[in-house]
This record gives C-alpha cells, sequence and structure tokens, in this order.
C-alpha cells in the first residue's frame, strides 16, 4: 500500500523540475537596447528689432527594452542608465541658417539658459549633458522617460537678421544625427554610461523670423516769427527701426486742420489758419499718403533710421498774433 502511494508524487516532481528549471533560465529572445527619438525646437514670430528674448522648448523620449538579467537582482530591479548629449562644434556659436544669413541660438539642459548648461558633449567640453536612470517593471520589460530642451534666441543679437523679399522667413539648423544617446543596463545600482552602448537621433531648430517696424516722429516748431512776408522753415526728423530687408512705407496725413490738399495751422483761440508744407527733402514735394502727397518709400537694416522731415511756411497773409498748431499722424506700413 506505501508503494502504491509513493508513485505519483514522484512522477508529478520529475515533471515540475523542468518546469522550474526553465523559468530560471535567463532569457535571449530579446536583446537589451534602447533609442531616443526628439521633437523638433521651433520658434514661432521672432522680431529682430523687439530687442526681446524668444523661448522654445523640446522633448527627448527614450525607450529602453530588456531582457531579465540572471540572479534575483536582475529579475526584480532591473536598470538602464542613460546618458543624452548633442555632437557638433561651435556650441557657444549655434545658428540657423537661411542662405547666407545666421541667426544665432542655443539649447540648454535647464531653464537656467546659463553657459555652464548648453547641451552638447558633457562635461569634458564644457557643456552638459542629460543624464538619467531609468527602473522598469519586470513584467513590462520596457523602461521610457522623457526630459524637456531648452532653446534661447538673444534678443540683443539678431538685430540685423534679415527677412526674404519682405516675407516671413524661416531659418533653420539641423542636428540629423547628431543626437548621440549612450546606454548601459545593469541592476538597481547605476552603472553609468560613458561606455556603455550607442544610438543616435534627429531633430531641427527652426525660428520663422517676421518683418517688424517701429516708428516714432519728433515735434515740429518754427519758433517765433513776425510778418509772413517771407518763407519760413523747419526741419525735425521721423525715427523708422524695421527689419533688414523688410519694405516699407511711411506716410503722412492731412493733419487735423487739412482740407483740399492743403495742411493748414489753426490758432485755437481765433479759429485763424496758417498754411504750411511738409516735404523729404528741402523745398521738396508734397510728403503724404497718396492723397495729399506722396509716401515716402525705404528698406529696413534692423537698426534705426531718421528720416527728415522738412517744413515750410509760404508767404501769406498774416494772421491775428497767437500759437498756431497742426497734429500730423505719421504711418509705417511694411
Amino acid at each position: 500500500m506505501i508503494t502504491k502511494h509513493l508513485r505519483p508524487w514522484r512522477r508529478l516532481l520529475l515533471l515540475a523540475l523542468p518546469l522550474l528549471a526553465l523559468w530560471l533560465a535567463p532569457a535571449t529572445a530579446r536583446a537589451n537596447t534602447c533609442s531616443a527619438s526628439m521633437t523638433d525646437v521651433v520658434f514661432d514670430k521672432v522680431s529682430p528689432i523687439a530687442g526681446s528674448d524668444y523661448y522654445a522648448t523640446g522633448t527627448l523620449t527614450i525607450n529602453c527594452t530588456y531582457s531579465p538579467g540572471s540572479g534575483l537582482a536582475g529579475l526584480l530591479l532591473p536598470n538602464v542608465s542613460v546618458c543624452a548629449t548633442l555632437g557638433g562644434n561651435d556650441y557657444a556659436l549655434r545658428t540657423m541658417k537661411n542662405g547666407g544669413n545666421a541667426l544665432p541660438f542655443n539649447l540648454y539642459t535647464d531653464a537656467s539658459y546659463a553657459a555652464a548648461k548648453i547641451w552638447g558633449q558633457g562635461a569634458a567640453t564644457g557643456t552638459a549633458a542629460f543624464n538619467a536612470s531609468l527602473t522598469a517593471l519586470l513584467s513590462l520589460g520596457t523602461a521610457t522617460g522623457s526630459v524637456t530642451v531648452y532653446g534661447r534666441i538673444p534678443g540683443n543679437a539678431i538685430g540685423a537678421v534679415p527677412t526674404s523679399g519682405g516675407a516671413s522667413t524661416t531659418y533653420t539648423a539641423s542636428f540629423a544625427g547628431l543626437g548621440i544617446l549612450r546606454y548601459a543596463f545593469g541592476t538597481l545600482v547605476d552603472t553609468g554610461c560613458t561606455n556603455g552602448s550607442i544610438a543616435t537621433f534627429s531633430f531641427q531648430a527652426r525660428a520663422s523670423v517676421v518683418n517688424d517696424c517701429y516708428i516714432n516722429a519728433n515735434p515740429l516748431t518754427f519758433g517765433a516769427t513776425n510778418v509772413l512776408s517771407a518763407a519760413v522753415r523747419a526741419r525735425t526728423t521721423i525715427n523708422v527701426q524695421c527689419t533688414a530687408g523688410s519694405p516699407y512705407q511711411v506716410t503722412l496725413n492731412a493733419g487735423a486742420n487739412g482740407a483740399g490738399g492743403v495742411r493748414r495751422m489753426k490758432n485755437p483761440v481765433t479759429g485763424e489758419m496758417v498754411r504750411y508744407t511738409l516735404s523729404a527733402t528741402l523745398d521738396g514735394g508734397n510728403w503724404g499718403d497718396g492723397t495729399v502727397g506722396q509716401p515716402l518709400g525705404g528698406t529696413g537694416t534692423g537698426a534705426v533710421q531718421a528720416l527728415g522731415v522738412f517744413s515750410r511756411v509760404d508767404p501769406q497773409t498774416t494772421p491775428t498774433p497767437g500759437d498756431y498748431k497742426d497734429t500730423v499722424t505719421a504711418t509705417v506700413s511694411f
């Protein structure tokens, strides 16, 4: 009776041992690998003359797959160390290009935008790298992480950057294959990734540079005069600043008291008028808006351009003494 009861249990044990041995064996069907991808860093509506910095971000995503290592730690505490660096030279002088024109910018590993945080090939070059340690559940066999890349265009260094043909212009920098991911698998203890495997990734930095203009008109005064028996002249300037390469037009309206194509200054007490003209040159043609005189055209340089305004009061009947004024609106179109 005892012999009959032992035989089934013995057969069951023999069947179970091969299954246990198979479960403990290291898996070999899947290689330990990591890959990286990154979104483009896109700057929108960059005005070279605004004088302000422009910012944009990109997202670097790292995906790793692995097979469980041998031993309990390899099964329960898998880990991968990853380092993401960016190749290419002149880290401090990165530029986006459009033809022969360059737009300076840089990429950083944090939002301090410090020189030491320029994203490059690591401490050996005086730049920063992304370093991380990823841990995943054994049942998933994968680890995923993401980091933010910070981009900045320095507003004080782009004043002369032009547009092309007076239209918004795209500047581009390609980092095709220059992103370098180094990785090494291990247990929960970080093994470092300096001597690990390598994968590469690509992305672009892009900026849309727009036409922009600013205008500022200085006051015009004739000073004191007596009888209007001879021409009286005065001069001032209109300051215009437009994106380099951007065509523009400056128009002057007829003024608050203009009538019939004639500009006039008014005495607010008596209502009397004094006729005068505005020109872009000394005693030149009437500077107006196409209805009264002609606009003045130009092309932006990125710097402030001082446009001369020449005014003349022709001989006419002298009105009652007093202050005579007019308000003229200067408009820049681009």
